[in-house]
């Protein structure tokens, strides 16, 4: 081995597990929390009440590590589905292995209950059931048919859950946004599927373009994301300032995705999709900040 080589190593390493913990969507996911908070769930509260609020900071923090553990334990059971599906992919997340991915699934769920456990015994019992949800679904939800698909969308909003749960607020205006979120989720995936069938249709995945075709899938995935629509009809019914922009974007902006979703024919394509309401989703995250905005 060069000495470039190894200098090199640490870097890949490190790359290879920001990787595995999906480092991207957990800081979109601790960004996302924070300003749901502040701005939806108890807009009453200044950013250092909530900095501060060393319970709230808790199930945060236990969100983030439950979930990047999810995300190794789903690997873990779809790594060969992976090497077919994506190959470069797959290389850099095993630079670190299996016995030391599982070694820090252990870790990170173990710290997770250490903080969930600061807060309450009810907490320590929500993260539980957590856990549990994402290794039932990465062990055998994941290759049932269609209920895979809206049981990973749950999945996705429960740590917003959490923090409702801690600050109390059941308005309307929040199972709006939830349900916008959870109806963009389960599209994405649906299209996700799509862009692995290979390697599902080769390990008897049973998602919907294995078991269906990619039209029938299509027509479900156009049908889910139009279902955001009726949320965030709501939505904009509220006082929203420049997030209402985002709102009523959302319809034009939503038929592009399904214009080229219908002209997609391959993988690249599909991935390209799968990005764009990604990006979406991350947009919404930081439009958040502007519900207090007047235009």
């Amino acid at each position: 081995m060069t000495s470039s080589s190894k200098r090199q190593r640490p870097f890949l390493k490190l790359l290879s597990l920001f990787s595995l913990v999906r480092g991207y969507n957990i800081i979109v996911l601790v960004l996302a929390q924070y300003l749901t908070a502040r701005y939806i769930l108890a807009p009453q509260r200044s950013w250092w009440s909530l900095i501060l609020d060393y319970d709230f900071f808790s199930i945060i923090i236990a969100s983030s590590l439950t979930t990047s553990a999810g995300y190794i334990i789903n690997n873990f059971y779809d790594a060969a589905k992976d090497q077919i599906n994506r190959p470069k992919k797959y290389i850099l997340e095993h630079l670190i292995s299996q016995q030391h991915q599982m070694v820090l699934y252990l870790f990170l769920n173990m710290f997770a209950f250490i903080f969930a456990s600061v807060i309450s015994f009810r907490a320590v019992l929500f993260f539980l059931f957590y856990m549990l949800a994402i290794w039932f679904y990465s062990y055998r939800i994941k290759r049932l048919f269609w209920l895979s698909n809206l049981y990973s969308a749950l999945l996705m909003i429960l740590p917003f859950w959490a923090i409702t749960f801690y600050l109390k607020n059941f308005e309307a205006l929040v199972f709006y946004h939830a349900g916008f979120l959870f109806f963009l989720i389960l599209g994405r995936d649906i299209i996700k599927d799509l862009e692995n069938f290979r390697g599902d249709w080769v390990h008897r995945y049973k998602t919907l373009p294995v078991v269906f075709n990619d039209s029938i899938t299509k027509w479900i995935a156009t049908f889910c994301l139009m279902l955001s629509l009726f949320p965030s009809y709501f939505l904009i019914q509220h006082p929203l300032g420049l997030m209402y922009y985002y709102f009523a974007l959302s319809a034009p902006y939503l038929l592009l995705v399904l214009v080229l979703l219908w002209r997609a024919k391959d993988q690249k394509m599909y991935l390209w999709l799968h990005n764009l309401i990604k990006a979406w989703i991350l947009i919404g995250v930081l439009s958040i900040a502007l519900i207090y905005q007047n235009p």
